[in-house]
């Protein structure tokens, strides 16, 4: 598979105002992402997920370390971000005044000229996440969460991404409506070719959705490889300790014993 980015010693830390006192959120953390995949990040939140997803997405600078893009698998030749992001709160991405019509055909106009073209592509869009056409002209505020979800997925993907990170999409969701996600992540890895970063606290759900998944702890990966095979088999206590969280049945000091 074509490497599309690499993580590479990515550090990060922050000083606390009352003692100023450094607190390490990242430590030494090294990846790649291959082109057409779907990696999940999973850890308990205060991990240091979300902020991992902010740096790969540039919003904020690592203390050491850089983010690395092939750009033979990327734009050669354009100033459209590859990249975008879906965070919990989707009032980042819609306008809840605006119409959804017109979010996704002004994001479609960014990379399209073509009148028809523009039309087409829409259609494909919102059918693809499920915006049915009682709701395109809707404003942000007048759609329920989960229809505030999905429309903004078709905003992100109308500029064309080459990696869309998830951040925690399936909190908040029912058993269903999270099955439901992840069949919509899987098709639209499939049917727009874009890679995908999902991250999340739950790694019962990411087993349905990922391909690798790397485990963080403390702001540090401890394990990383194939779902299947870290599902099956993990070496770590804490990836043990999430997998059977449910039941609690991993005693406190398996939990903190190292290997």
């Amino acid at each position: 598979m074509t490497e599309l980015l690499r993580i590479e010693n990515i550090s990060y830390s922050v000083q606390q105002n009352k003692d100023k006192m450094v607190v390490s959120i990242l430590k030494n953390i090294s990846f790649s992402i291959n082109e057409g995949e779907i990696l999940g990040v999973c850890g308990e939140s205060g991990g240091g997920k979300t902020t991992l997803a902010k740096i790969i997405a540039g919003i904020i600078t690592p203390v050491e370390g850089k983010i690395v893009w092939n750009q033979n698998a990327v734009f050669s030749q354009s100033s459209i971000n590859p990249l975008q992001i879906l965070f919990q709160n989707n009032g980042e991405i819609l306008n809840p005044f605006r119409r959804i019509n017109d979010i996704v055909t002004e994001a479609l106009r960014i990379k399209n000229k073509d009148k028809n073209s523009i039309i087409q592509l829409k259609e494909k869009l919102f059918d693809a996440v499920g915006i049915n056409p009682e709701l395109r002209n809707r404003k942000g505020y007048e759609l329920s969460g989960g229809e505030q979800q999905r429309a903004a997925l078709a905003r992100l993907l109308a500029v064309n991404p080459k990696l869309l990170i998830l951040d925690e999409p399936f909190s908040a969701q029912d058993v269903e409506s999270q099955l439901n996600l992840v069949n919509l992540f899987k098709k639209m890895n499939k049917d727009f070719k874009v890679t995908i970063l999902c991250i999340s606290h739950d790694l019962n759900i990411l087993r349905k959705l990922v391909n690798r998944v790397l485990i963080i702890k403390d702001g540090e990966i401890i394990e990383c490889g194939k779902t299947e095979e870290i599902l099956k088999s993990p070496s770590h206590p804490y990836t043990k300790f999430l997998l059977r969280a449910e039941n609690y049945s991993l005693a406190l000091d398996e939990l903190h014993s190292k290997k």
